[in-house]
């Protein structure tokens, strides 16, 4: 059971170089449980710190801890309780999907009848049907991904460690993995770290967000208070989006001295000072302007211009 209280992983000055360059420099963070989105661009230095969290590197400064085992001693205990998703394939040749992840459950401890019932479990889960029959070597990318993420929770690790984990699948198929994945961490009790590039799959499961730019962590938050605007405001669609219909509605917005802005790329207006709970006075503006509301919402930044603002000011540190 992970202790809510605890960080599942916390890192303290970790540096990590080969030879002149340096991948990691300083970076000191804390994972708490739940779901952390782990974003940055190539070359951030994402799958660095994902290979030096599993031991698969060592780093040359700093201390690390994973659900408590210190970094290298408890490399053993970190490898049981946790699940990787690699970004890279690696699958043994030859091997079917059931015999892949079956072989992986017996690494990990299980003895062959229960071994091969959880693969078949975990098989089910992940929708691999009777494609688990056929050889590895003839699935395709997306196939691919859904045996890695199996072999990941075959031996029902604490924490899940996701290195670009939809990458090749189409969209229904993503929607299918991150609700699986968002059901581990809510009704399974996982904790789990999300290395991706795709904001959309931060923003659909994610409560925590951590941004990395050439090696340094640059910015860790909730998503909520990330995507926080400075001003509380609701952003509001019309149904009828002619020129007339927009210029009575702002009219009446100004006559109830509301404050508003309009994105004519958009056809949305974003109302300030107002919350979710006090929107009575823009239902009423519409009312006058005897216009139609299709779309009201609490207006939130955007997780791309948090991402992108803090990518250019880390390239202008670097300047």
């Amino acid at each position: 059971m992970v202790d809510i209280r605890r960080p599942v992983i916390s890192l303290c000055n970790i540096t990590k170089r080969y030879g002149r360059r340096t991948a990691l420099e300083d970076v000191t963070l804390d994972i708490s449980p739940g779901i952390t989105g782990l974003l940055g661009p190539n070359g951030s230095g994402k799958s660095t710190l994902i290979k030096c969290l599993l031991g698969l590197l060592r780093f040359q400064a700093g201390s690390a801890s994973v659900l408590g085992h210190p970094l290298p001693a408890g490399m053993r205990a970190i490898r049981d309780d946790v699940g990787y998703l690699p970004e890279d394939d690696c699958f043994l040749a030859g091997l079917s999907g059931i015999e892949s992840v079956t072989f992986l459950a017996k690494l990990a401890g299980l003895p062959g009848i229960e071994a091969l019932r959880r693969a078949h479990e975990v098989l089910d889960y992940a929708d691999i049907a009777d494609e688990r029959y056929r050889e590895v070597d003839g699935y395709s990318t997306g196939m691919r991904q859904k045996l890695k993420f199996a072999s990941a929770i075959v031996h029902d690790p604490q924490l899940l460690i996701l290195d670009e984990p939809t990458t090749g699948l189409d969209p229904g198929q993503r929607t299918s993995l991150l609700s699986k994945i968002k059901t581990l961490a809510v009704e399974h009790n996982k904790s789990i770290v999300i290395s991706t590039h795709i904001l959309n799959d931060v923003r659909a499961i994610c409560d925590r967000v951590a941004i990395m730019a050439k090696g340094k962590l640059r910015l860790t938050d909730s998503l909520s208070k990330l995507t926080r605007p400075v001003r509380p405001g609701v952003s509001v669609r019309l149904s009828d989006e002619t020129e007339d219909a927009t210029s009575r509605f702002r009219e009446q917005l100004d006559s109830l001295e509301v404050q508003s802005d309009f994105d004519v790329a958009k056809n949305e207006f974003w109302c300030y000072g107002i919350d979710s709970e006090a929107t009575g006075v823009i239902w009423k503006a519409a009312a006058e302007a005897g216009v139609t509301i299709s779309h009201l919402s609490e207006s939130m930044n955007s997780l791309e211009s948090v991402f992108f603002n803090v990518i250019k000011e880390a390239g202008d540190a670097a300047a």
